[in-house]
């Protein structure tokens, strides 16, 4: 008898360290990208607000997904992130993220990266309160191993393209 294991959840297949404090991907296109995440313990610094780190970690994660797929599966670095946070998210409030290119060039890539506090009791959990913004730059079209041959397919499978 084979036994058939449950599907990966579609952030713990993209991005590991996302998945692990909690972000969940909704959407990924060349043009924008969105997912949530509730805060958790997980996601807290010991006063019990989202961790500016996690933060980051989302800002950077989400950019270089986005350019990743806008640049046609190449290889993406990114070379700088800064990062205002404007208010706190804390423990048990739901956040919408939301990432858009500012520029996609040939060579360097620019994504803004919005976290919301949102309303989970309206519909699509309308968005409330900023909580962050960011601005990461990435250099793009670097060449790729082959290795990445399997996690470009694994991106076509969640990509609206």
């Amino acid at each position: 008898m084979t036994e058939i294991s449950p599907p990966v959840p579609k952030t713990e297949a993209l991005d590991f360290p996302l998945h692990a404090v909690g972000f969940e991907y909704d959407l990924l296109s060349p043009e924008k990208l969105t997912g949530h995440l509730t805060v958790t313990e997980t996601s807290c610094q010991p006063f019990k607000v989202l961790h500016g780190g996690v933060t980051a970690l989302i800002a950077e994660g989400m950019a270089s997904m986005g350019a990743y797929i806008a640049s046609g599966f190449h290889r993406i670095a990114g070379v700088h992130l800064s990062t205002n946070h404007i208010r706190a998210a804390r423990l048990g409030e739901l956040v919408q993220i939301e990432a858009t290119p500012i520029q996609k060039g040939k060579t360097i890539q620019v994504w803004e990266v919005q976290l919301w506090k949102a309303d989970p009791s309206t519909s699509g959990a309308k968005k409330i309160a900023l909580v962050s913004t960011s601005r990461v730059t990435l250099l793009s079209n670097l060449p790729s191993s082959k290795e990445m041959k399997g996690f470009e397919d694994i991106v076509k499978q969640y990509a609206k393209l």
